[in-house]
């Protein structure tokens, strides 16, 4: 999934010794937050290893959602014929773009025990997974089992009728990564009642299992792309154009059809709950930047977040904006951040400081605003900083990943404050309840600064 030397260095600058650093950092940071998709973060917020024998594999025990649901999950292949696979994915590429994305939803309580728990991963992609992950851990390819545990989603479950018509949530992962990234805020975001969409960025993404049994690693064409930046824009033109394809999708859905290629049973009540006039995102890194340019191609998304995405080519050079950053948006959008690498070291990831977030700041006419984590990297704002603790406490992992990966935030506090924030940023603009989480400071969420 995310074990490539060229893991999210699409996104930072090529022009100095500091970006090249950073991106070799974050490649591996990147790398490793494919981990933290496995944990969907509970009351305790962190992911611990169940107990196994001394000499079995390691498999992590997640603890659950907050909210008052239970939740299902279902997954759709959907194809697009109106378009073929990117340029850049050569003979690898199928006739028409095919995606694969999964639907989290509150599940109806009286049934919800009726379906598996979803595993985190499937066999094949389980196994690409594994084998990178033992390379960057340095274990032994058989001491974690990714595809031996689950997460807390029940699989085909029934919507749960009380919930009423649910606001849709679409998530994008970071560059590299699969649409598994992010479970703790999806899981959580679903227990509050709410339907998420997480879409993998097929030809991108270190591995999509297909219902057929096929996994697609990432294209080559890609990795050959040499600058960053223009690797960051093949990837980000082909994401954007997902997005629309996905909503039109999720419209059929919300009709009554069934937009899954090979029309497989779809949970009861699925279709009539979902209400896409409601529609919001939120994404990291390369996700994040999905997001905004995503919303200013297309208006049904209403709201949209950025987990420390840059919102240029480049993270750092003024001339690299996003169109977004140029024109702004109009509807609101919240940005959380780390830090930004700069020539002479690096600076806060804020709309102070990032010549990016500064122009779509200027430029945005829409609720905004600018959180900062001092404590906090690039991949705080992933499962795997809920993730590592688990694997720390049952594995020798490199000496020094963790504070290199995701600083020395205190792992349970932020990301139960990463999870408020989200949900709160959604209930005010999707569903109109004013959240005073969004206003201030919070003495329950003190490692957060509001730049703005």
């Amino acid at each position: 999934m995310r074990f490539r030397d060229a893991f999210d260095s699409s996104s930072r600058s090529d022009s100095s010794a500091v970006s090249v650093t950073r991106r070799r950092l974050l490649a591996r940071a990147g790398t490793l937050a494919a981990l933290g998709a496995a944990s969907a973060l509970g009351p305790a917020a962190r992911a611990s290893a169940a107990p196994t024998a001394s000499t079995g594999p390691v498999r992590l025990e997640l603890p659950r959602p907050t909210g008052p649901h239970p939740v299902g999950v279902t997954e759709l292949h959907v194809v697009d014929r109106t378009r073929r696979g990117p340029w850049w994915a050569g003979e690898a590429a199928s006739e028409f773009r095919e995606l694969m994305v999964s639907v989290w939803y509150p599940a109806d309580r009286a049934t919800a025990e009726d379906g598996p728990r979803a595993p985190y991963m499937s066999a094949g992609a389980a196994a690409v997974f594994g084998a990178g992950a033992a390379k960057i851990l340095q274990i032994d390819q058989g001491a974690v089992d990714w595809g031996g545990f689950a997460v807390h989603a029940r699989v085909g479950v029934a919507v749960a009728s009380r919930a009423g018509r649910l606001p849709v949530v679409l998530y994008s992962p970071g560059m590299y990564n699969e649409r598994t990234l992010d479970t703790t805020a999806v899981e959580e975001l679903a227990s509050h009642g709410y339907a998420v969409i997480t879409i993998d960025p097929v030809h991108e993404a270190h591995a999509v299992e297909f219902p057929d049994g096929r996994v697609i690693e990432p294209a080559p064409g890609l990795g050959t792309i040499e600058a960053g930046a223009d690797r960051s824009r093949a990837a980000l033109e082909v994401r954007v154009a997902d997005i629309p394809f996905v909503l039109d999708q999720l419209a059929v859905l919300a009709r009554g059809g069934n937009p899954d290629a090979g029309k497989r049973p779809l949970p009861r009540g699925l279709g009539q709950a979902l209400d896409p006039r409601r529609t919001g995102m939120f994404g990291h890194s390369l996700g994040g930047m999905t997001t905004a340019e995503a919303m200013r191609v297309d208006r049904r998304i209403r709201a949209g977040a950025n987990l420390d995405g840059p919102l240029g080519y480049d993270w750092a050079d003024p001339e690299l904006l996003l169109p977004v950053a140029r024109t702004g948006l109009d509807r609101p959008f919240l940005q959380m951040g780390a830090w930004l690498a700069v020539p002479s070291g690096r600076l806060p990831h804020t709309h102070e400081h990032s010549p990016s977030w500064r122009a779509m700041w200027r430029n945005s006419t829409g609720w905004k605003r600018d959180l900062w984590t001092e404590a906090a990297e690039h991949n705080s704002f992933t499962d795997y900083q809920t993730v590592l603790p688990g694997l720390a406490e049952r594995l020798t992992l490199p000496q020094g990943l963790p504070a290199q990966m995701t600083g020395t935030v205190d792992p349970a506090r932020f990301t139960a404050s990463r999870r408020a924030y989200l949900t709160a940023f959604f209930d005010q603009h999707l569903r109109g309840r004013h959240q005073p989480l969004l206003d201030s400071p919070s003495p329950l969420h003190p490692d957060v600064r509001f730049i703005g």
